[in-house]
């Protein structure tokens, strides 16, 4: 009998984008995708942790509508960044149940970047929260996390969808989801300043990247504010329609041409 081809997903970085995940996550469960690895950059790594975790995805959406600024954000004297990350780190704790790697319900790779050696690291050991709490950790807004000698900062400095590295995880079909770039973003206060520049970068690092994945969702998000965690419903939305879209597309890379119809 033929081996079923083991299929990854790399959540890409995007702020609060990244409640588009979400909606991607909800079409292929409802069309029985497998899920074999997950890969996240920034929050992307944050959703995947959840899920991989064991967290329903229903109840992943719902905290997507009722949590607040007040519960992640914990204010620093600004010498390494602006926001420590305590708040988050311990919430990240308490919903993978302080898991480690090799506890997790679906492998999970985590990808961050190390100041000291300027590269991309491929977390896939040790505690989980650690991980994702590095993986987020935009310059200048969050601290950077400290681990085995390394300055670790949010993953999308180096890789926006971590499709490389869901490939190098095992995965023979690697789905990506690219958040995007915001247009027309207000630049009212630091924080802004800080993600448009980060996003500026990002750009043109992508475009001289290859995500190296076989089937690409890109939600339309250029209209959501990545720092305004305010708009969980649209981002969800959007992700089930540009899911459904590359529908068909991921259906025949699986050989289930029979669905399409």
């Amino acid at each position: 009998m033929e081996r079923r081809p083991k299929v990854g997903l790399a959540l890409g970085a995007g702020a609060a984008k990244g409640y588009a995940h979400i909606g991607v996550i909800k079409v292929l469960e409802k069309h029985g995708i497998p899920i074999d690895i997950i890969t996240g950059s920034s929050i992307g790594s944050l959703i995947g942790a959840l899920y991989a975790s064991g967290v329903k995805v229903n109840y992943i959406e719902s905290l997507a509508y009722h949590i607040k600024r007040r519960h992640f954000v914990d204010i620093t004297f600004p010498r390494l960044g602006l926001i420590a990350g305590n708040k988050i780190e311990e919430m990240l704790r308490l919903l993978t149940k302080n898991r480690n790697f090799d506890e997790l319900n679906i492998p999970l790779g985590v990808v961050a970047t190390d100041l000291k050696s300027k590269r991309l690291v491929l977390l896939k050991e040790g505690n989980v929260a650690l991980a994702v709490r590095a993986s987020i950790a935009i310059p200048g807004i969050f601290c950077p996390v400290m681990k085995d000698g390394m300055v670790l900062v949010d993953g999308g400095v180096l890789e926006r969808v971590p499709g490389r590295a869901a490939r190098e995880m095992g995965a023979d079909v690697v789905i990506g989801v690219e958040l995007g770039f915001s247009a027309g973003t207000s630049l009212s206060n630091i924080y802004d300043i800080i993600f448009q520049t980060f996003e500026v970068m990002g750009r043109e690092i992508q475009f001289l990247k290859n995500y190296e994945c076989d089937v690409l969702i890109t939600p339309n998000l250029e209209n959501v504010n990545p720092l305004a965690f305010s708009e969980p419903e649209k981002c969800i939305k959007e992700g089930i329609r540009a899911a459904e879209a590359v529908l068909p597309q991921i259906l025949t890379i699986l050989g289930r041409r029979d669905e399409q119809r």
